[in-house]
């Protein structure tokens, strides 16, 4: 199932890169090592963010989360070469496009 998950998020990342001119991925290996990335992002930075940011998130009734999930996906333009995202607005288009294919596939 994990690896599943890698895959449409892989798909997703180069799907996105020939719509939107502000995410550039270079082949699906870079968007597979990405998504692996994101994974592990999620997994060990993510909690520690979320339970900073708790007040924040609950005054806006869980929206700051897209916030959070742009600024994981920016964490992961930085960290993986050939995978790029020109700025802020452009990761947080991808993560409300990653939130939506997640919410209908999984």
């Amino acid at each position: 199932m994990l690896l599943v998950r890698w895959l449409v998020i892989a798909i997703v990342f180069l799907a996105s890169s020939y719509f939107l001119p502000g995410i550039h991925v270079k082949s699906f290996w870079t968007a597979l090592i990405a998504a692996i990335v994101l994974s592990i992002i999620n997994f060990f930075v993510k909690p520690v963010v979320i339970i900073l940011t708790l007040p924040i998130n609950f005054l806006t009734l869980g929206l700051f989360t897209f916030l959070i999930n742009a600024l994981m996906i920016w964490l992961v333009s930085a960290i993986v070469s050939g995978f790029v995202i020109d700025g802020f607005m452009w990761a947080f288009i991808l993560a409300l496009i990653v939130t939506v294919v997640k919410i209908f596939i999984f």
